[in-house]
């Protein structure tokens, strides 16, 4: 695997430098060792500028659609020629089991396995949480400038509370309902000007490459070094609700999104997962779903190896702690919100967790890492398979019908309406087939 930089030599620089630096600013010399680092400062933005420049082009690791769809094994593509009678139950399973994914994991997302165990002794919750958490640290901390901590908490839980993992999926409906599905990279960039206040990572670098005048098909490749982080492939929902039993469209609106702000595996993250939620609502396990969200990925990048290996590694995880332990070993040094070491957690997690919906959410936000984002992904899959009759209402009864969003003009809406504005685009895109 990746053999990245060990910076302790580089940190152990740094620390030596502030210190005589400390010493002989006391000694009055200020203004020669400002020269100095400043100096500093310029060198190493050089050197990062070089690294940047350091473009190595694959041939098995496009950016563009059609290049990557001729790098794709054989798959159903599409899967439904009409829309089934339980639709609805399968879209409101999806919608609720993101929800629910996501908010068990945003009082513990990023932390480590070992402060996870803490929180939950502390607050006398089950760990793997098999339900909302008791209590959180920071209860009166305010997530995203709107909802307090203490509201993710099973006691205190009145909404979906206010979460980017929501909240690209509220955004998706918005863009989709807009521009149609025959939307484009363009569009998702306008609509992102007009609606998202803030952002993460590389949609953070994207909107402010935007603010810029810079082009939408351009603005992730400046300044941008989270291109394969994990912020595309969790905007990938609404493309497969809007798709529902038709992977290949669902691929297709992922790749247009997230173009705006990532490349190469960034890219197919969202491409793979919005085909896996398109395809789960038509098959009958995770583990199809699955391999059909690989046939709409190119079949020799990073991320096809990846989930490959942790399907064929699946057989012996059996809890969190053997995942997480596996993705370690496997991803040693990558970041914790990087798109391959993310997915293959979610993978373990559904393999382990069959056609349990607790168990998956409860096994895969316990591996850590990005685990509001894993949280969300694989609660979103679970829900398409199962529909909401497979999903306990423990999990949703507290939501009250409402998700808040921190969109420009939306700050509230109901999940009933949400999930009855998706199936309206499934209408739309199946037309005179329908039969509801």
């Amino acid at each position: 695997m990746y053999q990245y930089l060990n910076l302790s030599e580089v940190n152990q620089a740094l620390a030596a430098f502030k210190l005589y630096s400390d010493l002989k600013i006391e000694y009055g010399a200020d203004n020669e060792v400002k020269k100095i680092y400043d100096e500093l400062l310029k060198t190493i933005g050089e050197y990062t500028k070089q690294i940047d420049k350091l473009e190595k082009p694959s041939l098995k690791e496009p950016n563009d659609l059609e290049t990557i769809k001729s790098l794709r094994t054989d798959g159903p593509r599409k899967l439904w020629d009409k829309i089934p009678d339980d639709i609805y139950d399968k879209m409101a399973g999806a919608v609720l089991g993101r929800f629910a994914g996501c908010i068990l994991g945003v009082p513990v997302e990023g932390m480590s396995v070992e402060a996870m165990r803490k929180l939950a002794g502390d607050t006398n919750t089950a760990f793997p949480p098999v339900d909302y958490w008791n209590g959180v640290y920071n209860m009166e901390g305010i997530q995203y400038g709107k909802t307090l901590r203490k509201k993710y908490t099973k006691s205190a839980m009145e909404s979906v509370g206010v979460d980017d993992d929501v909240t690209y999926t509220l955004l998706g409906l918005l863009i989709l309902e807009k521009y149609g599905y025959n939307l484009t990279t363009e569009d998702v960039g306008k609509a992102w000007l007009e609606l998202l206040p803030v952002a993460c990572t590389a949609e953070d670098v994207a909107l402010k490459n935007l603010k810029k005048g810079i082009s939408a098909y351009e603005a992730a490749d400046i300044d941008n070094p989270f291109v394969q982080w994990i912020g595309a492939d969790i905007r990938s929902d609404p493309w497969a609700y809007a798709c529902a039993g038709y992977p290949e469209k669902a691929a297709e609106l992922a790749h247009k999104d997230a173009y705006l702000s990532h490349r190469r595996n960034g890219i197919y993250g969202a491409m793979f997962f919005a085909a896996v939620e398109a395809a789960a609502f038509a098959v009958g396990t995770a583990e199809e779903a699955v391999r059909i969200g690989l046939s709409e990925i190119p079949s020799e990048c990073a991320l096809y190896n990846d989930i490959v290996w942790a399907l064929e590694k699946s057989p012996e995880i059996h809890n969190y702690l053997d995942a997480r332990k596996a993705v370690d070993e496997r991803f040693a040094g990558m970041h914790v919100v990087h798109t391959n070491n993310n997915a293959c957690l979610v993978v373990f997690g559904l393999m382990m967790g069959g056609g349990d919906f607790t168990k998956v959410i409860s096994e895969v936000v316990a591996m850590g890492l990005d685990n509001d984002c894993t949280g969300a992904t694989a609660g979103s899959i679970m829900g398409a398979l199962l529909g909401k009759k497979g999903i306990s209402e423990h999990w949703y009864k507290n939501f009250n019908n409402k998700v808040e969003s921190y969109i420009t003009g939306y700050p509230e809406f109901a999940i009933d309406d949400v999930v009855e504005r998706f199936i309206k685009l499934v209408k739309k895109l199946y037309g005179a087939t329908v039969i509801l």
